[in-house]
């Protein structure tokens, strides 16, 4: 009969009701919540009756732990009822067993806090009026925003969540300074007929709640898998040696990204091996000043001008300290580098060979086109000339180089005598005077 309660039970889950239930209460999609714990003990035989408590989770990132009185047969991802002030609110089994005890020591519950009971397994009729409350959420969001902005409260209400049996509401906000919202829970409480809670929440929490891709390509943490968050100070990226852009250390919910924080304590055990950075070196020709240093390579760069990229040498931080002695002891070495052989690095087996690294490698080449002469306007009237033999074009190149040689001839003339062109035919005989100077002598 349980297990025929159960199946019905199941099928009648509304897929927003589940949040954490990875695919096994029924549900047609495979959510995931940043909650999510894996329970290494669930193998264990026995494991589930060692610890009456529970931890239970609803909607966003609200949990809570629940006694068992009851010792019901509790597994991962079963829709729960439990106790509520006032009433009982839906929820869904998240862990159970011994690690539910570590869970709240590491959540840091108080040993005096008030643990709440388990009631039932949720029935049909629970889910159907849970889910007739949760149809009212976004219509609740849209109008409590418009009755916070007519009362003039610098505020932004960004989710509604109803209780399992709709008696209650909490509205979840967002505000720089302190507002006095006592008016608007009595005009809340008014319109809606139900129980009101204010809930502020911070900016990481709002682009959790959104979700989101962040610039590494993946789901954002804060909406994945991190459930508390710790406050991001802007040294922890000086010590990354992260340029101090704000557009780029800021995430999508304008604060300090959060994974500024996961590397910094590599970077600040790998600088405990490193020299000073105010360590200046001498040679006997230069003055170099730190540059930039690479801790996880253990490079250290050098230039010969402070916080201007000029000479840049890259060295190792036994180098450093070793030029650091010498100079202590009145010594300045030739040159900072060891020596100025540069290294062969070994070819690896994989290699760029068909350019399959490059970016421009799906761009289609642009193939270059030929230039073609446009005829002139006058030109264009004229008919096409009849194509010549090359016999003939090559008689005519050969007599306007002869022409032109004659030409240049000519003018080396011009200036130095009278030019006196050659004999033609048209030209008048010369006369011949010479005869008649032997007739002359004759008669004398």
């Amino acid at each position: 009969m349980d297990d025929i309660n159960q199946l019905n039970t199941q099928e009648n889950i509304d897929t927003t009701a589940c949040v954490t239930c990875n695919g096994q209460c029924g549900c047609a999609h495979d959510c995931r919540s940043n909650l999510d714990s894996y329970n290494w003990l669930k193998d264990v035989p026995g494991g589930k009756n060692d610890f009456d408590i529970v931890e239970v989770h609803f909607k966003n990132t609200r949990r809570g732990f629940y006694r068992n009185s009851s010792r019901l047969d509790l597994k991962q991802g079963d829709i729960v009822a439990v106790e509520a002030n006032p009433g009982h609110d839906i929820g869904t089994v998240a862990l159970t067993g011994n690690l539910v005890k570590l869970q709240m020591k590491r959540t840091r519950l108080r040993p005096d806090a008030e643990i709440l009971r388990v009631f039932r397994k949720a029935k049909p009729n629970d889910l159907e009026r849970f889910k007739q409350a949760k149809a009212k959420e976004i219509d609740t969001m849209i109008r409590s925003r418009q009755i916070a902005k007519d009362l003039g409260l610098e505020m932004k209400i960004g989710d509604v969540e109803y209780q399992g049996d709709g008696n209650k509401a909490i509205f979840y906000y967002i505000a720089d300074g302190r507002v006095d919202f006592r008016q608007l829970i009595k005009v809340l409480a008014d319109v809606f007929k139900i129980r009101v809670e204010m809930k502020q929440i911070g900016a990481r929490q709002e682009a959790g709640r959104i979700g989101g891709i962040g610039p590494c390509g993946r789901p954002l943490c804060c909406a994945s898998w991190m459930s508390t968050f710790v406050s991001v100070a802007t040294g922890a990226a000086r010590y990354q040696d992260i340029s101090l852009n704000p557009q780029k250390l800021a995430g999508q919910c304008a604060k300090l990204k959060c994974c500024i924080n996961f590397e910094v304590d590599t970077y600040v055990e790998a600088s405990k091996s490193l020299p000073r950075r105010d360590i200046v070196l001498e040679t006997k020709d230069k003055t170099y000043y730190h540059f930039k240093t690479d801790m996880l390579k253990r490079e250290i760069t050098y230039s010969t001008e402070k916080g201007v990229p000029t000479d840049l040498v890259t060295i190792s931080p036994e180098r450093v300290e070793e030029v650091a002695e010498l100079n202590k002891q009145g010594f300045q070495p030739e040159r900072l580098q060891e020596s100025d052989i540069e290294v062969d690095f070994e070819r690896t087996a994989y290699g760029d060979l068909v350019g399959q690294d490059s970016i421009n490698r799906f761009d289609k080449a642009k193939k270059k086109k030929k230039k073609k002469n446009k005829p002139n306007k006058s030109q264009a009237n004229q008919p096409p000339k009849a194509a010549q033999p090359k016999q003939r074009q090559h008689f005519d190149e050969n007599e306007n180089r002869r022409q032109a040689r004659e030409r240049n001839k000519a003018d080396q003339f011009i200036g130095q005598r009278e030019f006196r062109p050659r004999r033609n035919d048209n030209l008048p005989p010369r006369p011949n005077r010479r005869p008649e100077r032997r007739q002359r002598n004759n008669v004398q």
